[in-house]
């Protein structure tokens, strides 16, 4: 069972973060700080006595937005020490992310924390511990927001290029859900111009805006594949059919995504200017 700190500046947020953290079963205890003074205080106790002294901490929910240090200056300290405790952030702000994750964070939950979302976090830190929620129970991978439709397996088509025999084949999804602050929200698919990966989390790139999700670029890149998606960087996927030009001067290539201009690396730009010649000439 996991001992946990919750830390937040606001007593209701920080009341209701304990209220749920102690309800869960996997959870042996959980003390609260309303500052980063005291979360630092009780946390250097923590290392102190070391992750299997009485006063040892396994998880620390922490608040990024403080008065004083912010929690990510927190999780910069704690990441100085051999053994610290693993970081769940917890924020009404998606604009964190990136940096939460470059600081080794578990998880990114947004409020109002959902008890759901929350049962997830604890149940990733964990299977990180070693102590999974049972026996098969597989080690922590991202959160995929749709899991109501059927998703291909890598490697299988959806067109002539399908293998034969193959049995039925399921259907890519219309739509991607994306959670922000509570809300969720479900974005078509044929809505999205290109994404593009930031650490652990892609923000897909629509005409109306950008949103966030936690799902590695490599995975949307086989999912999406049927749906005329291709890799033309490390950090970015485009649609083919959403490209307005492709230029290729002074040895670099580029293409144009409505009033973006985003770079093809050398091992994609063959590749992708062939697939757009065979898109444009049918």
């Amino acid at each position: 069972m996991l001992r946990v700190l919750a830390v937040d500046d606001e007593k209701p947020l920080l009341e209701e973060l304990l209220y749920l953290l102690r309800s869960d079963p996997r959870v042996r205890s959980a003390e609260g700080a309303c500052d980063a003074t005291g979360a630092l205080r009780r946390i250097t106790r923590a290392l102190e006595s070391g992750p299997d002294g009485p006063d040892g901490i396994d998880v620390v929910f922490l608040d990024i937005q403080m008065a004083g240090l912010t929690g990510l200056d927190i999780a910069r300290l704690l990441g100085g020490f051999a053994r610290p405790p693993l970081i769940v952030f917890v924020t009404a702000h998606e604009g964190f992310a990136v940096q939460a994750f470059d600081l080794k964070a578990v998880d990114y939950v947004l409020k109002p924390v959902r008890p759901e979302r929350l049962a997830e976090a604890v149940r990733r830190a964990r299977a990180l511990l070693g102590r999974p929620d049972g026996a098969q129970q597989p080690a922590p991978e991202p959160a995929v927001p749709d899991r109501r439709t059927p998703v291909p397996p890598a490697g299988t088509g959806t067109g002539a290029g399908a293998g034969a025999g193959a049995g039925a084949v399921e259907r890519v999804p219309e739509q991607i859900a994306v959670e922000l602050g509570g809300v969720t929200r479900f974005v078509a698919i044929a809505d999205i111009a290109y994404v593009e990966a930031q650490g652990d989390y892609a923000r897909l790139h629509t005409d109306g805006g950008s949103h966030l999700v936690r799902i590695p670029l490599s995975t949307l890149e086989e999912r999406w594949a049927a749906r005329g998606f291709v890799r033309i960087h490390r950090r970015h996927l485009v649609a083919l059919g959403r490209i307005d030009e492709l230029r290729m001067e002074a040895g670099t290539t580029s293409v144009r995504v409505g009033s973006a201009e985003l770079q093809v690396s050398r091992r994609h730009a063959r590749d992708l200017r062939d697939l757009l010649m065979r898109r444009a000439t049918g």
